[in-house]
């Protein structure tokens, strides 16, 4: 005996009509997908398609650029210390192959177009720049980098400090740590 034989057709008919006419899940609806056995490649890195390897201005020193969203206040100078949020790929290919969130370095310390480029943006500004390769790495490959690739970045400036800021700081923290020791 079957859970539905004492029930009659008619009655049947009710109860189970409603749940033949009701819509498959997606996951049913869909055909079944072999698996690959591929395995992906580790770092992830994607790759950025065309328009957004593209600036729109151009300085003199050949550095291109757009703003993405701009912002008003000073702009670090090259012996600064800059808090960024960037993403570094080829324009030739779009094959991102650096980023970084809340990277701390000197202004001075990266490559020329790079440096460049810091040195236009506000905090809270987000920009691409256009690192033509004379302005990049040039002649010499850099890891993922292939020599004479010219660059895109798109940068974010979160904040930055000027050296004296930075030794202030230093110092301040130094006399925390020895005034704490003190009172141990």
């Amino acid at each position: 005996m079957t859970i539905l034989s004492h029930i009659s057709p008619r009655r049947a008919r009710l109860v189970l009509l409603p749940l033949l006419l009701a819509p498959l899940p997606a996951a049913a609806a869909e055909p079944a997908r072999a698996a690959t056995a591929e395995i992906i490649p580790l770092p992830l890195n994607p790759v950025l398609p065309a328009g957004q390897r593209l600036c729109t201005a151009k300085t003199a020193s050949g550095l291109g650029y757009m703003m993405l969203r701009p912002a008003m206040g000073a702009k670090p100078a090259e012996s600064d210390f800059v808090l960024v949020n960037y993403i570094g790929y080829l324009a030739a290919t779009g094959a991102v192959f650096d980023q970084g969130t809340q990277a701390a370095f000197p202004v001075n310390g990266v490559i020329p177009g790079f440096s460049e480029g810091l040195q236009m943006l506000a905090k809270t500004g987000v920009a691409r720049f256009c690192i033509p390769a004379a302005m990049g790495y040039g002649a010499q490959a850099s890891g993922p980098i292939p020599a004479n690739s010219d660059l895109v970045f798109q940068v974010e400036l979160l904040d930055s400090k000027s050296a004296a800021e930075i030794e202030a700081m230093r110092k301040a923290s130094g006399a925390e740590t020895t005034s704490g020791r003190q009172q141990e």
